[in-house]
């Protein structure tokens, strides 16, 4: 039986993910959400979570536990969270195939909601 996972995470987005959790107490893992703003209209968001909420979709990889705010499932499907380190920025990254544009400085994407009838037979099909 698959499961159903609406991002997939990399090694290195789930062992951030595991560091995050392990230096604070009570925490579970993360929630990824999005929020308009920013110069090209939405922006993700990176919540600790110390209740998982049941609506949220969950996604474990390598013991990291992250949700997913249903809200956010339409807009963030096929999307791979991965975690870089480079000379600019330190955080975690998305490459979304739901983006149709991003503003220079990547912080903020135009996104395209994936059609709600394949998110509801990737789902249907995982849980067959």
């Amino acid at each position: 039986m698959g499961r159903f996972a609406v991002i997939s995470l990399t090694d290195a987005a789930a062992a951030r993910v595991r560091e995050i959790v392990g230096s604070r107490e009570g925490a579970a893992g993360v929630r990824v959400g999005i929020k308009k703003g920013g110069c090209a209209g939405m922006e993700y968001t990176i919540d600790l979570v110390t209740e998982p909420n049941p609506k949220d979709d969950h996604i474990e990889h390598e013991g990291a536990h992250v949700w997913v705010a249903p809200e956010a499932a339409l807009f963030l499907l096929g999307t791979e969270m991965d975690f870089e380190v480079t000379k600019l920025r330190t955080g975690f990254t998305f490459r979304n195939p739901n983006q149709t544009s991003a503003c220079g400085c990547g912080e903020s994407i135009e996104l395209k909601p994936a059609d709600l009838k394949a998110l509801a037979e990737a789902r249907a099909a995982a849980a067959s």
